[in-house]
């Protein structure tokens, strides 16, 4: 997971969720911008310290050069909004798919930008949108 740390807006709702059906674990995360932060926080959701990241991009170099077994299986986004581009870019290019919360980016060529690496590289993005697989809603 990227965002979604101390004092965010919609991280824990986030978790919930990824967890109702019981098929996803959250193995990892780069929680906050700010590295020391992330890292505590990693410890309050009991990930292993190694796992805790200071950065995205530190999580997914770290990531990838885990066997494939052992890895993330793909990337959460739930940062704000105007952050959702950097982190998505930078998975797609290192081979993990991606589950962002919505808006897909902040401009359209952004938005472009990410449509062609997903052509690219066969990767799944899931882009998602509030309530549409709520089961109470269904």
């Amino acid at each position: 997971m990227v965002g979604g740390g101390p004092g965010a807006f919609i991280g824990a709702v986030h978790r919930i969720a990824a967890a109702i059906d019981g098929q996803i674990e959250l193995v990892c995360g780069a929680f906050s911008s700010s590295p020391e932060k992330s890292k505590t926080f990693g410890q309050t959701l009991h990930l292993p310290p190694e796992r805790a990241y200071g950065s995205y991009s530190e999580m997914i170099q770290a990531e990838k050069q885990l066997p494939e077994g052992e890895r993330m299986d793909f990337i959460s986004i739930v940062t704000p909004n105007h952050m959702h581009f950097g982190p998505a870019k930078a998975a797609l290019q290192n081979g993990f798919h991606v589950v962002c919360d919505k808006p897909l980016s902040f401009t359209l060529e952004e938005a472009y930008e990410l449509e062609k690496l997903v052509a690219e590289t066969g990767l799944v993005f899931a882009l998602t949108h509030n309530y549409t697989g709520y089961p109470m809603v269904k």
